[in-house]
């Protein structure tokens, strides 16, 4: 890594957890869109695939109208739970996973994990990530004020730990934008269904299609964060 001077070097990752590290993104689809019929309302489920990875407290109105939101909101977010569980054994760890968190470790890179899910959700995915005692800190979507995309989550991870220059590994644009907003650079992976395309033009500064190909090239990665210069010191 000669192109990366010690000053630049990244020394912290925020990972996102749906998607990123663990196969979950297609089972919330059908989560959310049965829990939207439940309530009598059919949202398409390209639709829903769209708005996954944003906070929950933001998906309801993301894909209908601030109607159904103030109406059934915390009804449909309820039951979206309630299908969740009923299909948790649908859910997987990724390929890399481990392989990804261990080679952060090896490189020095601290690495906390901040999800858009509630705190016994992320809890509850994450046991199943093989290595998960790598990761320093953890904080979940009910722990900020502001859900993805917005900053707050991504920001407020940082500030529990003594990062310098960060960056960010996600499967969405919600998360590159969050990213963004933050003032940290991004790294995207396809596990989530969303293409290189979308995750590059949201401000990814490198893409891979998973843990295990991040991993592999983890080096190239780390030098790509560096020359984006986009690393921030966490907000104080």
């Amino acid at each position: 890594m000669s192109d990366q001077t010690p000053d630049r070097r990244p020394d912290t990752v925020v990972l996102d957890l749906d998607g990123t590290l663990v196969d979950s993104v297609y089972v919330h689809v059908c989560c959310w869109r049965a829990a939207f019929r439940d309530v009598g309302v059919d949202v398409a489920s390209w639709r829903l695939h769209r708005a996954i990875g944003m906070g929950g407290d933001r998906l309801v109105a993301a894909v209908t109208n601030d109607s159904v939101e103030s109406s059934v909101g915390d009804d449909i977010r309820a039951r979206h739970a309630h299908h969740l569980d009923a299909r948790f054994g649908d859910v997987g760890v990724l390929e890399g996973a481990e392989e990804l968190l261990t080679a952060l470790r090896d490189a020095r890179v601290e690495i906390v994990l901040a999800s858009s899910g509630e705190r016994q959700l992320t809890d509850r995915l994450l046991d199943l990530v093989p290595g998960a005692g790598l990761v320093r800190s953890t904080l979940s979507g009910d722990e900020a004020e502001s859900s993805k995309p917005a900053p707050d989550l991504l920001s407020a991870s940082l500030e529990r730990v003594e990062a310098h220059r960060s960056f960010a590994v996600g499967d969405t644009v919600w998360d590159a934008e969050a990213a963004h907003a933050a003032g940290i650079a991004f790294v995207g992976v396809l596990t989530g269904g969303t293409t290189e395309a979308e995750l590059r033009e949201a401000g990814a500064v490198a893409v891979h299609d998973g843990p295990a190909s991040l991993a592999e090239h983890l080096d190239e990665v780390l030098a790509a964060v560096a020359r984006a210069g986009e690393g921030a010191d966490p907000p104080g």
